[in-house]
C-alpha cells in the first residue's frame, strides 16, 4: 500500500477532506489563516532581531519598526478572525455530517445496513459527536484544532530559523520537542479513550440512563421495583467507563521523565553554544535576540499538532464516511425502470423464494411458493418466526430475496422502479410509526384532500379523535396523545388513505393487536369493504379476523404447508385445525369465532 493510501485511511485526513465539501471558500480561508498565524511568531522573532540590531548600530529605525509593527498587528488581528472562520466552518461541517448521517440511514432503498453491528457502532459515534459527548461541538473544536496546528507550524518555522545559527540546531531542538510530542502522544490517549470497549461501555451507560428518564419504561420500573436496579446499573457502567478512560489518560505518566530529560538536554546544549558564540563576538546582539526567541518558540512543537480535539472530530467524521459505504453496500437493491401503475392486475406470485437476515445461520424463508390472485384477500398465519413479516417486507421491497423471484403479473418485481412499486403498496406493520405531527400529517404524510383523510379515519373507526390540525403529542401546546388502540386506528387510516390515493395492495401485519376482539372484527369488516377492489394481505393471530379472508395460508419454517378457505382447512384437519382447536379450547362454543390467537406466541 502506498504512503498516500495509508494517509488517506487515517481518520485525521478523512476529516480534513470533509472540510472543503462542507464549504470550499471557508476551508481555503481557514487554511490560509492557519499558515499565516503559524509563521508570524517566527517573523516576529526576525523583526525584533532586526530592530535590536538597528538600535545597536544606531541606524534608521523606521523600516524595522514598520516591519515589527505590521507583524505585531497581524498577530493580534488574525487570531480572532481565524476563530470566527473556525466557528463558522465547524458549524457548516457539523451540518454537512448530520446531512450525510441522515442520508446514510434513510437514503438506501433497502434496510440491510440498519442490521449491521459495525453500522450501529458507527451510528452511536456519529450521532452524538456535536452534543459534547465525544468531544466539544465542531464550532468550538475547530478553534482547538486550528490552535494546535498553528503552534506546530510556528514551532517548526522557529526551528528553521535556527539553521542560520548552525545547520544541526533545528534538528537538535526540533527533534527534541518532536520526541516529547510523540512520547506523550496525546492522540494515543484519545484513541485509547475511544476503543470499541469504551464505546460499548458508553452505549450500556446511555441505555441505563434512557431507561431511567424515558417515559416508555416508567411503568415497569415502578411496578416491579426496578428503580434501585437501574440506578446501580447506571452507576456501574459509568464507573467502568471512567476507569477505561482514566487508564488511557495515565499513558502520559510513563514517558514524562524521559521527555523532560530530552528537552532539557537539547536546550542546555543549544543555549550554551549560543552563549559561547555571543561571548566570543561571533553573534551580534540582534541575531542573539532572533535565535533566542526562535529557540524558545520551538517549544510550540510539543503543544501543537494533531490534538485531542482533532481526534474527537475525526472519529465521527470517519464513522459517517464508513456508514456511507456500509449503507451503499448493505442497503442496495436492484431496481428497474418499469412503471407499476395499475398493478397487480392478475396475481402476485412467490416462486421458490428464500431469504435469511444478516448473520443468521439458517434462512427465515426457504423455497416459498405462493400465488395471490389480484383483488382477493389472503390471511397469513403461523407461529412466531415462521416468516410472515419477512414475507411482507420482501413484497414491500425492503429486502430482495436471496433466491427465487417475486413476480407481479409475470414480471420480476426487481424490474419495476422501486418508488413506483412501493406507491402501489399500503402497509401497516406491528411497529407502525407515530408522527409527532398533526393528525392530518399522520394519516397523509405526503398530502391528500381533507375529505379523503376524513373518510379514511371514519373507515378505520377513528373519527372524532381530534381535529386534523391537532398535533399528536402532549409535548406541544394544544397537542394530544392517543391510546394504543386509537393510534392503531390512525395507522389503519393511513393505509386506507393510501388505497384511496391509488395503492393496489393492502398489507396488514398484526394491524389490530391493540384492539379488543369486537373492535377488531368491526375494523376488519370495514377494511374488507373499503379495499374490495384491492389485493389484501393480512398477517394475524386472531381467528375472528383470519376466517373472514378469501383464503388462509399457513406458514411453517418459511414454507407454505396449508392453503385454502377457513372451511376447507378445518375440513382438512391439518395444522390450521390443530391451531384453531388449541385456541378454541379456552373458550365456550359461542365464543369460538372471537378467540384470540395469542396461544401461538
Amino acid at each position: 500500500m502506498s504512503l498516500l493510501s495509508k494517509l488517506g485511511e487515517r481518520e485525521e485526513w478523512q476529516f480534513f477532506a470533509v472540510l472543503p465539501r462542507a464549504d470550499l471558500k471557508l476551508c481555503v480561508a481557514w487554511w490560509l489563516l492557519l499558515f499565516g498565524r503559524g509563521v508570524l511568531p517566527a517573523l516576529f522573532a526576525i523583526a525584533m532581531g532586526i530592530l535590536v540590531g538597528a538600535v545597536q548600530a544606531q541606524g534608521s529605525l523606521a523600516m524595522p519598526l514598520v516591519f515589527a509593527g505590521i507583524v505585531f498587528l497581524l498577530l493580534q488581528v488574525l487570531s480572532p478572525l481565524h476563530q470566527a472562520v473556525s466557528s463558522n466552518l465547524g458549524s457548516l461541517t457539523a451540518a454537512w455530517l448530520y446531512d450525510e448521517l441522515t442520508r446514510a440511514c434513510i437514503a438506501p432503498p433497502g434496510m440491510g445496513h440498519l442490521e449491521s453491528p459495525e453500522y450501529a457502532s458507527d451510528l452511536t459515534m456519529a450521532r452524538d459527536f456535536d452534543l459534547g459527548i465525544s468531544g466539544p461541538p465542531l464550532s468550538i473544536a475547530m478553534d482547538f484544532i486550528a490552535s494546535g496546528l498553528v503552534e506546530l507550524i510556528g514551532g517548526i518555522a522557529a526551528a528553521c530559523i535556527l539553521a542560520a545559527f548552525a545547520w544541526w540546531a533545528p534538528i537538535l531542538l526540533g527533534g527534541a520537542w518532536l520526541a516529547t510530542h510523540w512520547l506523550l502522544r496525546e492522540s494515543g490517549v484519545w484513541k485509547d479513550r475511544n476503543t470499541e470497549a469504551v464505546r460499548l461501555a458508553q452505549r450500556h451507560a446511555d441505555y441505563s440512563y434512557r431507561m431511567a428518564v424515558d417515559p416508555p419504561a416508567a411503568k415497569e420500573l415502578r411496578l416491579f421495583g426496578l428503580s434501585d436496579w437501574v440506578i446501580e446499573r447506571f452507576r456501574q457502567q459509568r464507573t467502568y467507563l471512567h476507569e477505561l478512560r482514566w487508564a488511557a489518560t495515565r499513558l502520559r505518566e510513563r514517558p514524562l521523565v524521559t521527555s523532560i530529560l530530552i528537552v532539557v538536554s537539547a536546550n542546555v546544549i543549544l543555549f550554551a553554544l549560543m552563549a559561547e558564540a555571543a561571548m566570543s563576538g561571533e553573534l551580534p546582539l540582534g541575531r542573539i535576540v532572533t535565535f533566542a526567541s526562535a529557540a524558545i518558540s520551538t517549544s510550540m512543537i510539543a503543544f501543537g499538532g494533531l490534538s485531542w480535539a482533532l481526534d474527537g472530530a475525526a472519529a465521527p467524521a470517519a464513522a459517517v464516511l464508513r456508514m456511507q459505504k456500509t449503507a451503499v453496500a448493505a442497503g442496495r437493491l436492484t431496481g428497474g425502470d418499469l412503471n407499476a401503475t395499475g398493478l397487480p392486475a392478475r396475481e402476485v406470485r412467490f416462486e421458490s423464494v428464500s431469504f435469511a437476515y444478516q448473520d443468521m445461520s439458517s434462512p427465515v424463508i426457504e423455497g416459498l411458493d405462493l400465488v395471490i390472485p389480484a383483488g382477493t384477500s389472503i390471511a397469513i398465519v403461523g407461529q412466531n418466526g415462521a416468516g410472515k413479516t419477512t414475507m411482507a417486507k420482501l413484497l414491500c421491497r425492503l429486502y430482495d430475496p436471496a433466491e427465487g423471484t417475486i413476480r407481479i403479473d409475470g414480471t420480476d418485481i426487481t424490474e419495476f422502479d422501486i418508488g413506483s412499486w412501493r406507491s402501489r403498496v399500503a402497509a401497516v406493520f406491528q411497529d407502525f410509526i407515530r408522527f409527532e405531527l398533526t393528525l392530518r400529517e399522520n394519516v397523509a404524510p405526503e398530502g391528500a384532500p381533507d375529505e379523503i383523510i376524513m373518510a379514511s379515519l371514519a373507515e378505520a373507526g377513528a373519527e372524532g379523535l381530534a381535529s386534523l390540525d391537532t398535533i399528536m403529542s402532549k409535548a406541544y401546546p394544544g397537542g394530544t396523545d392517543l391510546s394504543g388502540g386509537q393510534w392503531q386506528r390512525v395507522a389503519l387510516a393511513r393505509a386506507l388513505c393510501g388505497v384511496k390515493m391509488g395503492a393496489g395492495i393492502v398489507l396488514l401485519d398484526e394491524p389490530t393487536a391493540q384492539l379488543d376482539v369486537k373492535g377488531e372484527a368491526e375494523i376488519f369488516n370495514r377494511i374488507l369493504a373499503a379495499t374490495r377492489h384491492a389485493t389484501t394481505i393480512l398477517i394475524s393471530h386472531r381467528f375472528s379476523t383470519v376466517r373472514k379472508a378469501d383464503r388462509i395460508c399457513v406458514l411453517e419454517h418459511g414454507k407454505v404447508v396449508e392453503l385454502g378457505s377457513h372451511d376447507e382447512l378445518m375440513a382438512l384437519k391439518g395444522r390450521y385445525r390443530t391451531m384453531f382447536d388449541l385456541q378454541a379450547s379456552r373458550f365456550g362454543d359461542e365464543d369460538k369465532d372471537r378467540v384470540n390467537f395469542d396461544v401461538l406466541n
